[in-house]
């Protein structure tokens, strides 16, 4: 028989290190609530306007920290919490002219998906290669928040900081979905590769396969968007256009513009007959055709022969086509719709937006938000309609892609006007009703990674600013500044090969989201047999 002795010397190798109590222990048990909130805001501050994408790298590096190996009710507060102090801030915008009520709620429910990523990642955080695991879980939880509610809310996808990033080759290989996923798995690999380095120096052991993992999970991604560069060129593949963008300005910022529909429809008129002016005086160059922005006519041509006669006399000026943002009704139907108005022949083709937007065109839930503030349903007292096409104009063999303001957050909506054929993509937008808020400045964020993503030059005319051309490799040629009137005229690349991206449409988001499951339901698995063996 033989007896073994254990030391009373070392009492921490027999059991836990009791947690340190009175007011230090509560103070620690916060830590990692407060690091979490202060992730969510690095987060936040790695979105434009700044130009600090990799801030998202150190964010997601400590999202993992204090998600490791937590219990998944810890998990989702903490992710909610990671989820408050990112949508937050990013958000506010929401609120400028609607007070903080629906601001606010917006986000509540927004960080609910974040919560929920927070307990896959916590739980996919045990097994082998966890950071590939967790960051398809995140990609699947992005997938998810642009679906539900209410058609979804991408706003915040981690691609849309990645704009003035080294990953956004990507963008190009597998569209959002790629390029976030990228982002993502570089940031909790820089944490895995930390934590084994710490738990070397601690211990003197070295795990391979581990430390192999970590080390892939930070190059792969960068060797991939340095490889993926060779996809990116702003080269014509289809001849050139000169475009012209027209940002007539609003009488004032906020809603109540819509009141003044007649003066935003004379601004955007006069700002082209100031164009026509400088092209007969040899002052700019002849565009091709003309694109005013989302609202540029709330006045329905359709119905008002003065409101026609206007857009006519600019279209006849300038001489050649204009796409017009109009509000228009059609058999009862309210719709926001691009109209191509020929200076000859008239309005001839024309684009209703598809993807809307819920609370701005139209009110989910109305009698229960009527219930509330009555104020809002009042302002949105008739809902918008959906188009049922996508919007590609051909103006003299070229090809327009339309991707309206809101849409342009949404990969279908753009993708699909380049598989129907556009050789580049405008995005018409209204951001008047925001101010001089970040908002402009997130959605020029989106159609530079739309640019990238198609390999199409996009333009994007809005009311107030910012307007700008955006070339296929990203880069901003041309930008006004914000609430003044100016105009844009640029010979612009019209290509017409197509993108990894394009290709492969919805499929990478799918291997992602089913790559998400299949960590999750491994991880819930193998919890579940330990359980068993303990219990026997």
């Amino acid at each position: 028989m033989t007896v073994t002795a254990t030391s009373v010397d070392q009492p921490d190798q027999l059991q836990p290190r009791p947690a340190p109590g009175g007011r230090t222990g509560r103070l620690l048990r916060l830590v990692p609530a407060a690091a979490s909130a202060l992730c969510g805001v690095l987060l936040y501050v790695s979105f434009p306007p700044r130009a600090l994408w990799w801030l998202a790298l150190p964010a997601f590096a400590g999202f993992a920290w204090v998600l490791r190996d937590r219990s998944w009710k810890a998990a989702l507060g903490l992710g909610y919490l990671f989820g408050l102090g990112f949508l937050l801030p990013l958000l506010v915008w929401t609120g400028v002219e609607v007070g903080p009520g629906p601001w606010l709620a917006l986000v509540a429910i927004e960080a609910v998906f974040v919560a929920l990523v927070g307990v896959g990642v916590a739980a996919v955080s045990r097994l082998p290669a966890w950071p590939v695991w967790a960051a398809a879980v995140w990609i699947a939880g992005e997938a998810v928040r642009a679906r539900v509610p209410f058609d979804g809310f991408p706003w915040g996808k981690i691609a849309f900081g990645q704009a003035d990033g080294v990953f956004l080759p990507l963008a190009a290989v597998g569209g959002t979905p790629v390029l976030g996923f990228a982002v993502v798995l570089c940031g909790f690999g820089l944490y895995e590769a930390g934590r084994l380095l710490a738990e070397r120096r601690r211990t003197g052991n070295v795990r391979r396969a581990a430390a192999a993992a970590a080390l892939l999970s930070v190059a792969v991604p960068v060797a991939g968007a340095v490889a993926a560069r060779a996809l990116v060129s702003d080269q014509a593949e289809d001849g050139t256009a000169t475009v012209a963008l027209i940002q007539g300005n609003v009488p004032r910022s906020g809603l109540e513009f819509n009141a003044q529909r007649r003066a935003v429809l004379d601004y955007h008129a006069r700002e082209t007959h100031r164009l026509a002016a400088d092209v007969r005086a040899g002052k700019a160059a002849k565009p091709d055709y003309v694109l005013w922005p989302e609202n540029s006519s709330d006045i329905d041509p359709f119905a008002y022969p003065d409101a026609a006669a206007v857009i006519e006399q600019a279209a006849k000026d300038i001489g050649v086509p204009v796409s017009v943002g109009g509000v228009v009704e059609k058999d009862g139907k309210l719709l926001n719709e691009q109209i191509l108005w020929d200076p000859v022949k008239g309005p001839t083709q024309t684009y209703d937006k598809r993807q809307i937007q819920p609370f701005g065109e139209f009110l989910p839930l109305r009698s229960l938000v009527g219930a509330i503030n009555k104020q809002w349903t009042e302002m949105a007292h008739q809902d918008f309609s959906r188009g049922t096409r996508p919007g590609v104009f051909d103006i003299d063999g070229a090809k327009v892609g339309l991707a309206t303001c809101y849409e342009a957050a949404f990969d279908w909506a753009v993708r699909d006007t380049v598989t129907h054929g556009a050789e580049m993509i405008s995005v018409p937008s209204n951001n008047a009703t925001f101010d001089r808020s970040e908002m402009t400045y997130q959605q020029l964020a989106m159609s530079r990674v739309r640019a990238v993503e198609h390999s199409r030059t996009v333009t994007v005319p809005v009311t107030s600013g910012v307007s700008a051309v955006i070339m296929p490799d990203g880069r901003i040629t041309r930008k006004t500044g914000m609430f003044v009137p100016a105009y844009l005229v640029q010979k612009v690349p019209l290509r017409t090969s197509t993108t990894p991206a394009t290709e492969l449409g919805i499929l990478p988001e799918i291997a992602l989201v089913l790559a998400a499951a299949g960590g999750i339901g491994w991880a819930v698995g193998s919890g579940l047999r330990a359980r068993r063996a303990g219990d026997a």
